[in-house]
């Protein structure tokens, strides 16, 4: 049997959607944001749904969106450029000290996470004093960013500078981990932090509004897009492109922090990004495909081309895998972007304990409080059986397994 399942609309309905989801559940609600998507009319070829598919915004996450002459900007996300970075030191297991509490810790200090609420207090997630070396990284960015904010001053209002090189809250980390023969490899998930996150709602709004005569005419008010030749289309192209080099930047920054944490706790001199990779996995560029140039858009999903190299985590106490994509072409040469949610934050903290937390982590150095159980692994599909779903897509360089984890 194919590792695929595949059904096709009628041609009056939409366009046909290819699924990569053997042996895994696809929700019913997931399957109706597929088909809303798959009806307009811009839709290249047909959908490629990945095995880590479920509900987002207007569409589902784990889903590869080609487009021609049009882009819809809650497809793309408020997360604009998350995705991750990985790289292989010279490390060994034997190397690192008996307990990894330290090194977590140096690692909380170096790199701002979380977000700390109410007014008046200082937001332990960003900067208080943007340091030399992250506003060296800010200098290239702030030209373009300008423009934008001039054009449309909210974004200007965002905590753009003071965010560049922190982690950010929810399902975003920092993990040391060790691979099938024990080298130790550091790793984060992160993206474009509040600014990208601005960007995308406003875009979004702006969407809604320029289609406010045809929303209605909608499956879901979500799904508006920007036309190419509209009076937005271009500034979202550019805002888009911005955000993803910010949070491309952004894991730069964070690496490098983590990196210098572990030199001062592990105290063993090593070298660093012997192999290493680094992917978004919330983005849209243009790209050819079929003999056309069209505009892909991985809402979740994680390029693939032939010798590509990518990253698939798991969930908070799971695996995690290094991959080499096959090129297919069917899935616009994709894989997904980690397990993927099988159930809500507010489920999965109704259902568990801390107790839970504790035993489903008890092999990783984390936090284990009511403040992580909504990434309780749990959570999450079966890793194992979402990279099964997939083999198509992508062959295993390197399986990795968490020690220690830093969540926001």
């Amino acid at each position: 049997m194919r590792p695929y399942q595949h059904f096709t609309l009628d041609v009056a309905d939409g366009k046909p959607i290819k699924l990569w989801t053997q042996g895994v559940e696809v929700a019913e609600d997931a399957t109706e944001q597929l088909v809303n998507t798959a009806k307009l009319p811009f839709i290249f070829k047909h959908l490629a749904v990945m095995p880590d598919v479920h509900v987002g915004k207007g569409s589902t996450i784990g889903s590869v969106i080609p487009t021609i002459g049009a882009i819809i900007p809650a497809a793309v996300g408020v997360d604009i450029g998350c995705g991750m970075i990985a790289a292989r030191t010279s490390l060994t297991a034997t190397d690192l000290p008996l307990s990894l509490k330290g090194l977590r810790r140096a690692i909380e200090i170096a790199v701002p996470h979380g977000r700390t609420g109410g007014r008046g207090r200082r937001d332990n997630g960003a900067w208080e004093n943007v340091p030399n070396h992250v506003d060296e990284a800010w200098r290239p960015l702030h030209t373009r960013f300008q423009a934008l904010s001039d054009k449309y001053p909210k974004l200007g209002k965002t905590n753009n500078r003071h965010h560049l090189g922190t982690l950010g809250t929810g399902n975003h980390f920092v993990e040391v981990c060790l691979d099938e023969v024990d080298r130790v490899w550091f790793m984060l998930h992160s993206g474009s932090r509040g600014v990208g996150n601005a960007i995308g709602n406003l875009f979004i709004e702006l969407a809604q509004k320029d289609m406010r005569c045809h929303i209605a005419n909608l499956p879901d008010r979500d799904l508006a897009y920007f036309e190419e030749g509209s009076p937005h289309f271009d500034d979202y192209v550019e805002a888009v492109a911005w955000a993803q080099d910010y949070a491309r930047q952004n894991r730069a920054l964070m690496m490098h922090a983590v990196v210098s944490a572990a030199r001062k706790e592990i105290g063993v001199p090593f070298e660093v990004a012997l192999e290493a990779v680094d992917c978004h996995h919330n983005y849209v560029q243009k790209e050819r495909h079929f003999g056309e140039d069209v505009l892909v858009t991985r809402k979740g999903a994680v390029s693939a081309q032939k010798d590509q190299l990518g990253i698939i985590p798991g969930s908070m106490g799971a695996k995690s895998f290094i991959v080499r994509g096959l090129g297919n072409e069917e899935s616009f040469c994709s894989c997904s972007h980690g397990a993927g949610r099988s159930m809500s934050r507010t489920q999965a903290k109704r259902l568990f304990s801390l107790e839970d937390q504790a035993r489903a982590t008890s092999h990783v150095e984390c936090r284990k409080d009511l403040g992580v159980i909504d990434e309780i692994p749990m959570a999450y599909k079966d890793i194992d059986k979402v990279m099964q779903a997939q083999r198509e897509l992508v062959e295993i360089v390197h399986t990795l397994r968490q020690i220690v984890c830093v969540k926001g």
